[in-house]
């Protein structure tokens, strides 16, 4: 029910209650019925829960069949092994999300614990959690809000409803009716749950509690979201789906040849086995965990939270960054942005006037002294437009405690809606500050140079051209008036007016440095808020972002397939709602487009619940925002934004190059085996390929994990149907692989002699020139990606401690479990001439890789072929 556009008495007579409240014993009857006055939901992962999606990917159920296979056949060993490795998988992950979890556990509700009731005409404090619809509440400066309401009563009550509406400036609360399409964030005779009182009293009757309040709303929206899958995540999964496949279509299709061809069931059984640990990078799952969990650490440590590790590398993939304005792109707090007196406007934040010798300096301080001696306010504490106007002043060098005590006030008229002004009388003077064009109605003179002078029409007209040139600033703007008490008339007639003060919740300083790297990097920016359509364009225009201005009530006009059109022309939205923002968000990965979700408020929870990466701020951020995102922000600077991007892009391009590198080693595993199976030779038992990838899928891949970034930030979002495994990662597998099987094929002809089985020495020097050549490469995927070769102290390491290993499985007594033999000084010359024949070709596969990379770099993205980076940078 639209409860703000009934009248008090209609309310009154819906809810059978009156202005004397409830009688308890129908509260209690009513608390029955409907519930508790409380906010439920899903109370965050459970520690079993977020243990078990550790094994929720294909991949990982590809590696649990091939366990289980060797245990079917009697190798135990590797059975273990491919154990050992998920297990660690999931404990890693389990380890990283869990801590995360736990670091974000805080009480959700929003309500005041205790609120002040009428029931029965009496006033008592009752539980937040026991308020029921009629129930009379009244609230103070400093209340939160216990649940929505419709106004009764309002004397000079303001409410501050960022929370909620993502509006920078407490909105003034009256008690009159407004119309049913009037938007949330302009009802001024409702109040809601969860928002603050920041000035003034107020009785309200209660119409909404628990999940049926605006906040239950949104809580409701977030239980039934569910995380979107980040571009790794569904290509992992679709490489596991894959890779099942082809184990079953190569077992298939190798089984009965083996059979055909004479070999017995137990040999036919090996081969099989051997293809299926040849084709599963048993190392990939762990690897990339730990390699996103490298990088959730450097993220904490830069100030941005991972909650789940995937969104590490999703955030490096968005091509769209839609964020709230208040807090986020703005400091969250009013701010004199200007001042004028008399023909001067002077920009508070510069040197110019501020602290200048002369008459200007002499009006400002009379200016400011107003300001700060006619208000309710410290620096700390009080209205937000108050503690302004206080820092105003100090920061214009005057000791605002001082000045009040000298200037001591002896009556006050408060400031009200209808007003529209406040006054405090003091001993020889009086002050009066309000709306510009209140303060010029009542005033007959204005303070020139020389002093106080008449207000002739054209300093009138002059005074209100400087009002809406502010105005059009989008600086909220206040007038500024003295009056001596010898003079004739009321306090508040014939003033003299001194000046004017425009303010605003001003931007971040390195928020537009920010931005103009995320426009560099090929993504948009798309600002959401709760503000006005002019201050949103101001704000939005300071920044670096120019665009038209959609607001919320246009979005709720237009159609999905016409908002789908708009989104990628508008980057300015104002006066939005929580349902509008969804709307934005699904329209634009309607278009294909991967979006990250900035805010703080409860406003912002929907959007950041169903974004592909959800943002949340750690300081100005609401509880409900922070348990629906994937990321927090600990430090609120729109900087951290830009720096976890890049760091999910090199983590993605690290990703990359070791994906490819795993692949590529298995795909001349699969060769390989199945090629020499076809001659009757198993070359490679399970047991040496498992060492294989032990051996090259762990330290040397997870050392690649630790490269540093390059020009990612200079690059264009990759596309997200493109996955990981794109064109130039199959040609990189594809051709590595090939030059693989042919030189090691060649290799196994070559030591077999002719041999009608397959000797300990043949399958020795295959498996060690493997592991070697895997060595070489490690080096070209890197060089294939631009990473410069000496960035990476401790791939060195990794190399050397995995040349160790494999040493000490052909030199001690390891060998007579991997069916090895010692290799002698001219065996190991017979594998550097493999090399030597192998990296030539090797590098050829990555130059070419290399010039294809940077042809699509150079390409403009199709989403952004009408919509220049650079364009909306300058």
């Amino acid at each position: 029910m639209n409860w703000y556009t009934l009248t008090v008495e209609e309310i009154f007579d819906e809810l059978d209650g009156g202005p004397d409240g409830l009688d308890p014993e129908t509260a209690e009857k009513r608390r029955e019925r409907v519930g508790p006055n409380e906010i439920t939901g899903d109370s965050g992962r459970s520690p079993l829960r977020i243990f078990l999606a550790q094994f929720e990917r294909a991949l990982i159920w590809v590696l649990l069949v091939a366990a289980v296979l060797s245990f079917a056949i009697g190798h135990v060993v590797d059975a273990v092994l491919i154990g050992i490795i998920l297990l660690l998988n999931g404990v890693f992950g389990f380890v990283q999300e869990y801590r995360a979890e736990q670091s974000l556990e805080a009480l959700r509700d929003m309500a005041s614990p205790t609120v002040t009731v009428r029931r029965d005409g009496t006033e008592l404090e009752v539980d937040a959690t026991d308020l029921v619809p009629g129930d009379i509440v009244l609230l103070g400066q400093g209340d939160v809000v216990p649940a929505d309401g419709r106004l009764v009563a309002s004397e000079n009550l303001e409410v501050d409803e960022a929370p909620l509406t993502g509006e920078s400036v407490p909105v003034e609360k009256t008690t009159g009716t407004v119309e049913a399409e009037t938007p949330l964030a302009e009802r001024k005779n409702a109040v809601y749950k969860g928002t603050n009182v920041t000035r003034g009293r107020g009785v309200a009757v209660v119409v909404e509690t628990g999940m049926d309040t605006e906040m239950g709303e949104i809580a409701t929206a977030l239980i039934g979201a569910e995380d979107p899958r980040t571009p790794l995540q569904r290509d992992l999964d679709r490489l596991g789906r894959r890779l099942g496949i082809g184990v079953v279509a190569l077992s298939a299709l190798i089984v009965p040849l083996l059979l055909i061809g004479g070999k017995g069931v137990v040999q036919a059984g090996l081969t099989a086995v051997s293809l299926a640990v040849a084709a599963v990078p048993e190392g990939l799952p762990a690897v990339v965990t730990l390699t996103l969990a490298l990088g959730v650490r450097r993220m904490a440590d830069e100030n941005a939270l991972v909650r789940t590790l995937p969104a590490v590398e999703a955030l490096g993939a968005v091509d769209v960054v839609c964020t709230d304005k208040t807090g986020t792109l703005t400091e969250g707090e009013m701010r004199v942005q200007t001042a004028w007196v008399s023909d001067t406007a002077v920009d508070v934040g510069s040197d110019d006037g501020i602290g200048a010798d002369g008459d200007v300096t002499d009006r400002l301080d009379q200016l400011f002294e107003i300001g700060a001696v006619c208000n309710d306010a410290t620096a700390e504490e009080g209205d937000p437009t108050e503690r302004a106007l206080v820092a105003a002043a100090a920061d214009h060098g005057i000791d605002v405690e001082a000045r009040r005590e000298s200037r001591s006030r002896r009556d006050e008229v408060p400031f009200s809606s209808e007003r529209k002004r406040m006054a405090t009388i003091h001993d020889d003077v009086v002050y009066v500050k309000g709306a510009p064009a209140v303060v010029l109605e009542r005033s007959s003179r204005v303070l020139g140079p020389d002093g106080p002078v008449d207000l002739d029409e054209k300093a009138r007209a002059d005074i209100e051209a400087q009002v809406e040139s502010f105005a059009e600033d989008a600086l909220r703007v206040l007038g500024f008036a003295y009056k001596d008490r010898s003079d004739d008339g009321g306090p508040e007639e014939n003033l003299v007016f001194v000046g004017l003060q425009g303010l605003l919740d001003p931007p971040r300083p390195e928020v537009r440095d920010a931005i103009a790297d995320t426009h560099r990097a090929g993504i948009e920016v798309k600002m959401i808020t709760g503000d006005n359509a002019a201050t949103a364009r101001a704000i939005a225009a300071d920044i670096g972002i120019e665009s038209a201005v959609l607001t919320g009530q246009e979005v709720e006009e237009l159609d999905d397939e016409t908002l789908r059109e708009r989104v990628e022309e508008v980057d300015v939205y104002a006066r939005a709602e929580p349902t509008h923002k969804v709307r934005i968000l699904r329209a634009l990965q309607a278009n294909g487009a991967a979006v990250a979700m900035t805010g703080d408020g409860v406003n912002d929870a929907p959007a950041l619940k169903n974004a592909d990466v959800g943002i949340a701020m750690g300081i100005r951020g609401t509880d409900v925002a922070k348990q629906a995102s994937d990321i927090v922000l600990l430090d609120d600077n729109y900087t951290s934004i830009r720096t976890a991007i890049q760091r999910g892009r090199t983590i993605f391009d690290n990703i990359w190059k070791f994906v490819a590198y795993l692949l590529s080693a298995n795909a001349a595993e699969v060769a390989i085996v199945f090629l020499a199976s076809l001659f009757g030779y198993l070359i490679l038992p399970a047991v040496q390929l498992l060492w294989i990838n032990l051996l090259t899928d762990g330290l040397p891949a997870l050392a690649l994990g630790t490269d540093p970034g390059g020009d990612v930030m200079q690059r264009e979002p990759r596309e997200q149907a493109t996955g990981i495994i794109d064109r130039d990662m199959l040609g990189f597998v594809g051709g590595a692989g090939l030059i693989a099987t042919v030189l090691l094929l060649g290799l196994m002809f070559y030591t077999l002699d002719g041999a009608a089985s397959v000797t300990p020495y043949a399958m020795t020097m295959v498996f060690t020139g493997l592991v070697v050549f895997e060595f070489v490469k490690l080096y070209v995927v890197r060089w294939t990606r631009e990473t410069p070769v000496l960035t990476n102290p401790w791939l060195g390491v990794a190399v050397a401690a995995s040349l160790l290993l494999q040493l000490a499985v052909l030199y001690t007594p390891l060998n007579e479990y991997f069916g090895t033999v010692p290799l002698d000084i001219a065996d190991w010359g017979v594998l550097g001439a493999v090399l030597l024949l192998g990296t030539p070709a090797l590098l050829l596969v990555g130059w070419l890789i290399r010039r294809h990379a940077a042809g699509e770099r150079a390409a403009t993205s199709p989403r952004r072929a009408s919509d220049s980076p650079d364009a909306k940078v300058d």
